[in-house]
C-alpha cells in the first residue's frame, strides 16, 4: 500500500510540474502582398504549464524565412513571441514551415506555417 501511495505521489508531482506551450495560431496567412512589402509576422504563445518554458531552437524550411526565438525562459502563465521574417523580394506563392523545439511536455516540437503570394 505504501508503494502505491508513493507511486501516486510521484506521478502527481511529475504531472503538475510541467511546461506546456499553446500558440494563438499555428498558421499565418500573408494573403497577397506586394514585392518588397513588410514580411515580418509574429506567432504568440503562452506557457500554460507550471514550470518555466524554454524555447531551445527555432528553424525554418528554407533560407528565405528567418525566425527569431525568445532568449529568456517564459514563466508559467506568461506569453512569448516567435518572430518570423519572410523575404518578400521572392515572387510567387509561398508556403513555409517553422519548427519550434522547446522543453514542453507533450508537445516539445511544434510546426508553425506561413503562406501567401508575393506579386
Amino acid at each position: 500500500m505504501k508503494q502505491l501511495l508513493l507511486l501516486t505521489a510521484l506521478l502527481t508531482i511529475g504531472w503538475t510540474s510541467a511546461q506546456e506551450i499553446r500558440f494563438e495560431n499555428a498558421m499565418i496567412d500573408f494573403g497577397t502582398i506586394t514585392k518588397g512589402s513588410d514580411g515580418n509576422r509574429i506567432f504568440k504563445f503562452t506557457n500554460t504549464g507550471t514550470v518555466a518554458l524554454e524555447i531551445q531552437k527555432v528553424s525554418s524550411s528554407c533560407g528565405c524565412t528567418i525566425p527569431k526565438k525568445p532568449q529568456a525562459p517564459i514563466a508559467p502563465g506568461e506569453t512569448g513571441e516567435i518572430q518570423v521574417r519572410y523575404d518578400t523580394n521572392r515572387m510567387g506563392p509561398f508556403r513555409k514551415t517553422i519548427t519550434v523545439n522547446s522543453n514542453a511536455v507533450g508537445t516539445p516540437v511544434v510546426a508553425l506555417k506561413i503562406k501567401g503570394t508575393v506579386e
